[in-house]
């Protein structure tokens, strides 16, 4: 039994010598894939990101190339889908195959392709609107083949802090996307925080986020928020339980298409007067939006506190001066007064249409 033991440990020696002789080259070789034609289709965007505003146009770019000796695909596929802030699904915007082209939603009718060749699949959009802002993908199928790019859409606007009469910290997510709704703004992308906060947001109150986080921007750190001794940013306490928990919120807003005044009216308003005001002018009682919009806009700057929509007093400050705002161009807030009985002065909106 020994030595039929010794017998087998040498033999397997010997093979492994063998197996080391014919193969001592073995690892100077590796593995080489090689493509012989190439992708048959490729898609891409010379321009990654557009900046509009709303109520206006914008063109995503997209153009794509098939291989040159593939016979023309009369069933080629163009489509395009709107990826939602949390990157969970994709939101149908236009597809187009042949001659059938078909647009979804809230895009029926706003977007079609650009078709400047025959390779070009951008897409054009036409009367902006604030949900518009984000991130879009376009995608091309040719029979087996497929390829994707993304594109994003921009908007300029102004992203501002936003909480009710309630007060603070009474919004979850479905009541912090109807609050911006109600002030003519949707809920703000982190990106959008982000490009308020390098532009010098410093708000030291955690808000909702369009992607279900809650963030607050600090340009100047201190105690209460963050600690002082913590560096610039935007804090993040990520993502909440969007029934369960209340937090204020941040809104964007971005170009609007009418006219935003201060009311010239002989004596000062109560809240209900103050609506009445702005509809006998053939306007109505503007909102928290639209003020922010005209102050980083348009430079609007008028140093009378007047009412809004949501009961709050406020006014916008664009020449930083004593008694109006000394130390920095902002929209003043003074608050939720007494609707019945405190008096101010009132600012309406006229719309174009």
């Amino acid at each position: 039994m020994t030595f039929l033991l010794f017998f087998l440990l040498v033999l397997s020696e010997s093979r492994a010598d063998s197996f080391d002789e014919a193969y001592s080259d073995l690892e100077h070789y590796r593995t080489i894939y090689i493509s012989e034609n190439g992708p048959r289709l490729s898609v891409d965007t010379a321009q990654p990101k557009v900046i509009s505003q709303r109520g206006g146009n914008a063109t995503l770019q997209c153009k794509f190339n098939r291989d040159p000796s593939s016979p023309p695909n009369p069933k080629l596929r163009i489509k395009w889908t709107k990826l939602t802030s949390d990157y969970l699904k994709e939101i149908d915007v236009f597809v187009a195959m042949g001659f059938h082209k078909k647009s979804y939603g809230r895009f029926h009718g706003r977007v079609h392709l650009q078709d400047a060749g025959k390779n070009d699949a951008s897409l054009v959009i036409t009367d902006i609107t604030l949900e518009d802002y984000g991130k879009y993908k376009c995608e091309i199928i040719d029979g087996l083949e497929d390829d994707t790019a993304v594109v994003s859409l921009d908007l300029q606007g102004i992203v501002f802090p936003y909480f009710p009469r309630l007060g603070r910290y009474n919004l979850n997510f479905a009541d912090a996307e109807k609050a911006c709704r109600d002030q003519d703004a949707i809920v703000a992308s982190f990106d959008q925080l982000y490009d308020a906060w390098r532009d010098g947001l410093d708000w030291c109150n955690a808000g909702w986020l369009s992607d279900g986080s809650v963030q607050y921007p600090i340009t100047k750190p201190r105690e209460p928020c963050g600690g002082k001794n913590t560096i610039p940013g935007v804090r993040n306490y990520g993502m909440r339980d969007k029934q369960k928990e209340s937090y204020d919120v941040f809104c964007f807003t971005s170009n609007y298409k009418g006219r935003f005044y201060y009311l010239i009216h002989p004596f000062k308003l109560t809240y209900d007067e103050a609506v009445r005001a702005c509809q006998k002018d053939g306007a109505q009682i503007a909102k928290v939006g639209q003020m922010y919009a005209a102050w980083k806009l348009l430079g609007y700057d008028r140093c009378d506190a007047g009412w809004l929509a949501d009961g709050s007093v406020r006014y916008p400050i664009s020449r930083p001066r004593r008694r109006c705002s000394p130390t920095e161009a902002a929209v003043r807030f003074s608050g939720f007064p007494d609707k019945k009985h405190k008096l101010y002065a009132v600012y309406c909106y006229k719309s174009d249409n």
